[in-house]
């Protein structure tokens, strides 16, 4: 039994669950709040799905009994929580439902930047490490986070590291000899940082009048005078960049760039990246969760909001000789096929919880 706080944004957590659903036919997803169609659809046969559709803090905490029915009636083999309200809400329910069913939970980001999380979130990471000695294990998609998360005061039972698995497209060649097309692919929220991407993508702007941009994710929409003004302030004229919004098919986006930027002051594991560098596209992140190591040495490592350091970062990726950057695509690729494979992943999962 998976317990997920919402399955139905297009984010990291979620895609990693839609992948691992792909081949769990006897899965049981239980959704605090929805799941979208496009999850169901991309599951195995005979996975099913149990929503709470509880919106507000008022019906999630009415969803615990509900949810304590369905363990104590389905009796899983194991419980997975992912994310700190599920953790919060499955472990009271798990309690309150009285079998003896493993219990774990996924912790899905790392903690570079708590004040950027909203105030519920907060509270559930607070109520978390209250609770965190109660399942048979934690689970981690980043030593960062496992990291961060000890330091905090998450003292679990067993504490285990397992990276986001990936089945990387077919390699798709970059339509320049030299990166021209910057892309960035995150929903409009602080931790993202999206005004030290645009401070930094004005100073390329102006120094490379050939360079240009691409921002998809939830937010992003030219019609969003928030996203305008911050563009304005940064010196980021809009015919440079396009503001696609949300997509839940990044294909083209990343057919269509040369590089991706990724300017979050907290993350993970950024699904983003990997999923890039799969495509075989170089990527320039900031030092936050586990990008730098995703990355290792095929791509660029900047510390987060300083837009100087970006801008100079993706400059320096401009001026490689094609050669150059074709290794680096090519180099890219082949990291994620050798470390962050989704059959390794699976294997790593089953080894921890006994099945998926």
């Amino acid at each position: 039994m998976h317990i997920i706080t919402n399955f139905t944004a297009n984010a990291g957590a979620e895609g990693m669950l839609s992948r691992l659903l792909v081949d769990s036919p006897s899965a049981l997803v239980v959704p605090i709040m929805d799941v979208a169609d496009r999850y169901r659809n991309v599951s195995a046969a005979g996975v099913r799905f149990a929503p709470m559709r509880a919106e507000t803090p008022a019906k999630a905490l009415r969803a615990v009994p509900r949810i304590a029915a369905l363990i104590r009636r389905e009796r899983p083999d194991v419980i997975l929580c992912w994310m700190y309200h599920a953790m919060v809400l499955g472990t009271v329910a798990h309690r309150l439902a009285g079998v003896g069913t493993p219990i774990f939970w996924n912790v899905r980001q790392s903690l570079d930047s708590p004040a950027a999380m909203s105030r519920s979130t907060r509270v559930m990471l607070w109520m978390s490490r209250l609770l965190s000695r109660t399942p048979d294990g934690v689970v981690y998609n980043s030593q960062r986070a496992a990291d961060l998360h000890l330091r905090y005061g998450f003292r679990s039972r067993a504490t285990t590291v397992i990276p986001n698995g990936f089945e990387p497209a077919a390699f798709a060649t970059p339509d320049h000899e030299r990166p021209k097309v910057f892309g960035i692919a995150a929903r409009f929220h602080p931790q993202k940082d999206h005004q030290t991407f645009f401070a930094a993508a004005a100073r390329l702007a102006r120094r490379h009048p050939e360079v240009r941009f691409v921002a998809v994710g939830a937010g992003l929409e030219p019609t969003n005078t928030i996203v305008r003004q911050m563009m304005a302030t940064s010196g980021l004229a809009p015919e440079r960049i396009s503001l696609r919004g949300e997509t839940t098919d990044l294909t083209e986006f990343y057919r269509e760039i040369d590089v991706l930027v990724l300017s979050s002051v907290t993350e993970g594991f950024p699904n983003v990246i990997a999923e890039a560098m799969g495509r075989g596209r170089p990527v320039v992140t900031t030092d936050v969760g586990e990008a730098a190591r995703i990355v290792g040495d095929t791509g660029l490592v900047v510390r987060p909001g300083n837009p100087e350091m970006l801008a100079n970062a993706m400059e320096t990726m401009t001026a490689m000789a094609p050669e150059d950057y074709r290794q680096r695509a090519l180099a890219a690729r082949q990291r994620i096929l050798d470390h962050y494979s989704l059959s390794s992943v699976r294997r790593q999962f089953e080894t921890v919880l006994g099945t998926l």
